[in-house]
């Protein structure tokens, strides 16, 4: 296999290794924690430090990342993973498994963009391959962490097991180590001519990238306000739907989701990055804000379905573009600083959706969908003019 070959597929296999690890977690740690007696206020604590170590360690991959190596940091969240994963087997203190989570290898969402996926989007890119291979690269990339991350849910679904969940991390965290030690050199950062000041970070693009991070905060802020959680309640209090007419949508939303992943490249090959990112996006916010004015639960699921078809297309594309645009020595900060901004926002959509609920349940939709649809026309109206690289 060749060297852009042998990178592809050691990275896929890392992200589903990752992504059935943090499927049963994001099933179970939650369930674990309340039987160990930990209180709410406990728990919130606990996922905050998840989320702060998600945060501080983007940042400092930003920094430092391309400094210290790419595969030895790769190696070293893994070893994190696995370290979180023997602290939970074991039963450790509270404070030590906060301590644990502060180094950015755990996740609150099966599907994490910390700096897993940082590395592994610079990477990917890396691989010298045509954009459109690239794009496509994404967009399985993103669809079998779909994939593995419903499966680990499913697994989850077992009764609560702090063994079976610490033991699968630490598995995972190990098998990363490996697969970390197996990359070859070219995915490493360009080297610096000795003698040479080393980069400030984001010198060159630090401008489109900082528009790029603040739009990026606001349509994961949007996307907060609509998570499948609230998607759930709202089925089961506006239309009486049963767990399992929302567990059936959901797996089914699930696939065509994946499928949307996998199709994105293809659109993108013929009308471009940018252009499938919102005229895709478009659509999909529209059929988001017309469900809760569907008149029974066979439209509201019908429009949810007719959204999954569209919403993911501009995943893998966005994570191209990113790529694409800014210089190849730049790639690392700029991946961690569009994923941290959104990373950052998307929590206090829930919130925000919580505190409007009394105010009509229709609101939620509303405002993400014109939200994302005002994010859309934004990132068109000042991206158009600008010209991507030729590879």
């Amino acid at each position: 296999m060749n060297p852009a070959g042998r990178v592809v597929g050691l990275l896929l296999t890392s992200q589903a290794l990752r992504g059935l690890g943090y499927g049963i977690a994001a099933v179970q740690l939650g369930a674990i924690l309340r039987l160990d007696g930990l209180t709410p206020a406990g728990v919130g604590l606990l996922l905050a430090a998840v989320l702060a170590g998600t945060l501080a360690a983007s940042l400092a991959l930003a920094r430092w990342g391309d400094r210290a190596g790419r595969r030895r940091v790769y190696a070293a969240l893994y070893a994190a993973l696995a370290c979180s994963g023997i602290t939970i087997a074991s039963g450790a203190p509270l404070w030590l498994l906060a301590v644990v989570a502060m180094t950015g290898a755990l996740s609150v969402e099966v599907i994490e963009s910390g700096p897993f996926t940082t590395l592994e989007q610079v990477m990917l890119t890396g691989t010298g391959r045509p954009q459109r291979e690239v794009v496509r690269g994404f967009g399985l990339y993103n669809a079998v962490a779909a994939v593995a991350g419903t499966a680990g849910a499913l697994l989850g679904a077992l009764p609560p097991d702090r063994r079976l969940l610490g033991g699968v991390l630490a598995v995972v965290g190990t098998a990363g180590m490996v697969l970390a030690a197996r990359l070859p050199a070219s995915v490493e950062a360009p080297a610096v001519s000795p003698g040479s000041p080393r980069p400030r970070m984001l010198t060159r693009s630090r401008g489109p990238v900082a528009r790029l991070a603040a739009l990026f905060a606001v349509d994961s802020l949007a996307g907060g306000f609509v998570v499948q959680a609230y998607i759930g309640y709202w089925l089961s209090l506006r239309h009486g739907a049963t767990t399992q007419a929302i567990g059936i949508t959901f797996a089914v939303i699930g696939v065509l989701q994946t499928a949307s992943l996998l199709a994105a490249p293809v659109v993108a090959a013929r009308v471009g990055l940018l252009r499938t990112m919102v005229f895709t996006h478009i659509p999909s916010n529209l059929l988001l804000a017309a469900v809760p004015f569907a008149p029974g639960l066979g439209g509201a699921i019908a429009l949810l379905l007719a959204r999954a078809c569209l919403s993911q297309m501009d995943v893998p594309t966005r994570q191209a573009y990113v790529m694409t645009l800014v210089p190849v020595e730049e790639r690392t900060a700029a991946a961690a600083v569009t994923n941290t901004a959104r990373y950052l926002t998307r929590p206090a959509g829930p919130a925000l959706a919580g505190f409007i609920l009394p105010l009509g349940l229709a609101l939620p939709f509303m405002i993400a969908g014109a939200a994302k649809t005002a994010y859309d026309l934004t990132l068109w109206r000042i991206f158009r003019s600008v010209r991507l690289p030729t590879p």
